[in-house]
């Protein structure tokens, strides 16, 4: 048994699991006596607190790493639920396929991307990962043994599917993959001086290009609030690829200063920078670097410091998104907080299902924040108000910090999947929007 306390990667809040059990051979593990709490911990990338478990016991689920089956005649995959995003990729690619939807790290297990129903780039045209999972198995402390899919076990498919690994334990899961022609990807970039500027450029790629995202400075004021660079990518066609790059050999932040190296002078200095950096209209670039630019810096979390840091990510409705966008982002310039790393796409309307599920039709806006205390806090309290008031959301799977109250506005169907909770299953997340009940 290991005793190194699990960490979220916003490296806040400090959290001290009573007991840590490795899940082997897709069985329960035995759980401690009662009443210590259970829950599932896959490669802790969740920013907040959705897989810490503060006082109870971390189920270690890293050791279901086998894969199952895998046809490549119909990209139907099964695997166990520990099994990484990269180490998927690693098999299907050099075969012809790819993740129907992958978030912007390869570093996730499976049940955590059921778990935290993870989206990407391609919302708009494809949904969210849940929209492509066939099955997976589902383990109660109860004994029960589930198989749910979405015509069996139908409501425990979507009570587990963005159910923040609460329901049980996830021992195995099959997926749809999509097909390509190879490992390149057709990429295109444009500058833009505004959010409107945005919004009119999102509306044409968008209906052309399955993948779209942008890059927004999120210290720019005035006329240049909002503005970014937006970019659009498509697998590309058979015959269009170039040999293989070089291996480059990934980075690593080797330690976390005392002060976070992101601060209001080097965000200033950087997103100037990078905003009027030249770069190819359009262009073929690897997979990797598309959709996982910072997989090649390891341990980048360490740049924030000791403190860690809170990552905000709230969708906004399309009919309230201008408006309610402008004042998000002139309440993080105004306030000399925030990050490089802000992004800004459109969610589309296709949903999972899923009862706790994130992703919802309008426009999702993600920021990081270092930790300077109380002074951030109120700052994404304040972000809240607008979020609140334009009718959005906050996801749980970046958070540390919303309260009960708002949790429970952004998720009505809070109430419906509290009964599908297993009764030895908890977490720091769930004790913290529900402790006030």
């Amino acid at each position: 048994m290991s005793t190194t306390a699990p960490a979220s990667w916003g490296r806040y809040p400090s959290s001290q699991p009573r007991c840590l059990l490795p899940c082997r051979d897709a069985q329960m593990p035995t759980l401690p006596a009662e009443p210590q709490f259970c829950l599932p911990f896959g490669n802790g990338r969740s920013y907040g607190d959705v897989c810490l478990n503060n006082g109870g016991t971390l189920l270690l689920a890293r050791g279901l790493d086998r894969f199952i089956a895998f046809d490549p005649a119909t990209g139907i995959l099964r695997a166990e639920a520990g099994v990484l995003l990269s180490e998927i990729l690693a098999l299907i690619v050099p075969q012809g396929w790819f993740l129907s939807v992958t978030p912007g790290t390869q570093m996730i297990t499976l049940g955590g991307a059921i778990a935290n129903d993870v989206h990407g780039k391609n919302h708009h045209w494809t949904g969210s990962f849940g929209c492509h999972v066939r099955a997976f198995e589902l383990r109660r402390s109860t004994g029960e043994q589930l198989l749910c899919t979405p015509i069996q076990n139908a409501d425990w498919f979507r009570a587990t599917v963005g159910g923040l690994g609460l329901t049980g334990l996830i021992t195995w899961v099959e997926i749809q993959l999509q097909r390509i022609a190879n490992p390149w990807i057709v990429a295109e970039n444009r500058r833009f001086a505004s959010l409107d500027e945005f919004l009119a450029l999102n509306a044409e790629y968008e209906a052309r290009y399955p993948y779209t995202v942008s890059w927004i400075d999120c210290a720019a004021t005035g006329r240049a609030l909002g503005r970014g660079i937006y970019m659009a990518g498509m697998h590309a066609p058979p015959g269009l690829m170039k040999p293989p790059p070089p291996e480059r050999r990934a980075l690593t932040v080797p330690f976390a200063p005392p002060v976070s190296l992101v601060n209001n002078l080097s965000v200033r200095g950087f997103n100037r920078l990078y905003y009027h950096l030249p770069r190819p209209a359009r262009g073929l670039i690897p997979y990797q670097p598309f959709f996982y630019p910072l997989d090649n810096l390891l341990e980048w979390n360490r740049l924030y410091g000791r403190r860690g840091f809170f990552q905000y990510q709230c969708v906004i409705p399309p009919a309230a998104a201008r408006e309610a966008l402008r004042e998000i982002l002139a309440r993080i310039a105004a306030s000399g907080q925030g990050s490089m790393l802000a992004v800004l796409k459109r969610f589309g309307d296709q949903t999972s299902g899923g009862l706790l599920s994130f992703p919802r039709p309008g426009f999702t806006l993600a920021l990081d924040f270092p930790n300077r205390g109380r002074k951030t806090l109120a700052l994404l309290d304040r972000l809240d108000e607008v979020t609140r008031q334009a009718g959005g959301a906050v996801y749980p799977a970046k958070d540390a910090r919303m309260s009960g109250d708002s949790f429970r506005h952004y998720f009505p169907q809070w109430a419906e999947f509290r009964r599908f909770i297993d009764p030895r299953f908890s977490s720091s997340f769930w004790w913290r929007v529900t402790s006030d009940l």
